[in-house]
């Protein structure tokens, strides 16, 4: 942005600051930066690690470049030129040492473009797959959307830093061929989710057909109205960039002389960018609110039992526990033979001892033979113990083969997130 007026940088400067402090807030509040651990959950393969981690580094790229051509811009204000009016200072009237910082500041937006492509093409690669799948036991790291997807980041990371460094001798080129390079690429891959977003509801209904499961379908849904916002804000992103940087490689700018068109386009980009990167990271991370309250009540519970014991209070809370909690059972619309589903209490099973973070294989390799129910609290204020329903053999048996014939892919139904793609489990092979 060497050619465009401070405010422009000013602007990039405040929304990428503005969106950092909510990436920093949001992934706190999902889970106090455990997703960011090396090894955590059980997807913490390779995979997960590009895409957390190239996701994550793009950001703070984007707003090193923007924060440092605003100082840089605010330093040195307007000049008046003779025929020209009164501009934006240029890089040639700047010191040496501003001038020498040109270079790594397009060095970081090239590098983060290029990471927001990964993340931009792993998206449209696996959807393909996942709605294209011919069967429902393909799997995503042999199939060619995955090694499409290898090599198109491959050549992104590599391809946009070298259009930089190639073009480093006069700073305007330098930007509008980076600018050109990078924004052409994220216009088609935006272009090419259209199909995916056409086709989606259609996906959806199929779904629905084979009876998947509603919270799957949900999330599903969650996911098709978030990207149809975020095209929009992508498109906001490429276009104005695209403009600019096919007229700056033209040996005479018409929109690039004008300061009132550079700028708006430089703005909108900014909202564009940060809005779309926002989405992602709502995609990316979803919280749970449901889960996060539940969570705190639960955290709230188990303390003040704790202080209860602590001053002699256990008789009491052992006779309170008779009166209210009770063992929840399966209703008849989810079960028409309750035989079945057999119902145990959990009140001495540590449902905590369960999670993902402690047992990271639970899920995966096991088949599906317990089923949860969630601590529940009544319209009277009572709280229900939480339940695991066990299958019998033969009910277990008929949901393995049920889900081996079914066409829908077992990605689908253990869906959270792009990053949450592993190998499908032993049971279902």
């Amino acid at each position: 942005m060497a050619h465009m007026s401070p405010t422009v940088n000013l602007v990039w400067a405040v929304l990428t600051v503005m969106f950092e402090s909510f990436l920093v807030y949001h992934l706190w509040s999902f889970d106090r930066f455990k997703c960011l651990k090396w090894n955590h959950g059980q997807y913490s393969g390779a995979f997960k690690r590009v895409m957390t981690y190239s996701y994550l580094t793009c950001i703070p790229l984007i707003t090193i470049y923007a924060v440092g051509f605003t100082i840089i811009k605010y330093n040195y204000g307007f000049t008046v030129i003779p025929g020209l009016g009164i501009t934006p200072t240029p890089y040639e009237l700047w010191s040496d040492s501003a001038r020498s910082a040109i270079l790594p500041l397009y060095l970081c937006f090239s590098v983060a473009w290029a990471l927001e492509i990964v993340t931009h093409l792993e998206e449209l690669c696996f959807w393909l797959f996942l709605v294209h799948s011919g069967s429902a036991r393909q799997d995503w790291f042999r199939s060619l959307y995955f090694k499409i997807w290898a090599f198109g980041s491959a050549f992104a990371v590599i391809s946009m830093p070298l259009v930089t460094i190639f073009t480093r001798q006069d700073p305007l080129k330098c930007e509008a061929y980076t600018f050109l390079a990078g924004s052409l690429a994220s216009l088609c891959l935006t272009i090419w989710f259209l199909p995916i977003l056409w086709a989606f509801p259609a996906f959806l209904e199929n779904l629905k057909q084979a009876n998947v499961d509603i919270n799957t379908m949900v999330r599903l849904t969650k996911f098709h109205e978030l990207n149809c916002i975020r095209i929009f804000f992508r498109f906001l992103f490429t276009v104005p960039f695209v403009i600019l940087a096919i007229d700056g490689v033209r040996p005479h700018q018409h929109i690039n002389d004008k300061m009132f068109p550079t700028d708006l386009l430089g703005m909108l980009a900014s909202v564009g960018c940060v809005v779309s990167s926002g989405i992602t990271l709502l995609i990316f991370f979803p919280r749970s609110i449901k889960g996060e309250i539940t969570s705190r009540e639960a955290t709230r519970e188990r303390r003040q039992l704790s202080k209860s014991n602590t001053f002699g209070e256990d008789s009491m809370n052992a006779q309170r526990g008779g009166q209210h909690l009770s063992t929840y059972e399966l209703p008849r619309y989810e079960a028409a033979d309750f035989n079945l589903y057999p119902s145990r209490s959990v009140q001495d099973m540590a449902i905590e001892g369960m999670e993902d973070e402690e047992n990271p294989n639970l899920g995966r390799d096991v088949s599906p033979s317990l089923i949860l129910q969630p601590n529940r609290r009544t319209k009277d204020g009572d709280i229900q113990l939480g339940t695991v329903f066990t299958l019998t053999d033969d009910a277990l048996s008929r949901h393995n083969t049920a889900l081996r014939k079914s066409n829908v892919h077992h990605l689908v139904h253990n869906w959270r997130s792009p990053l949450e793609i592993g190998e499908p489990p032993h049971w279902y092979r």
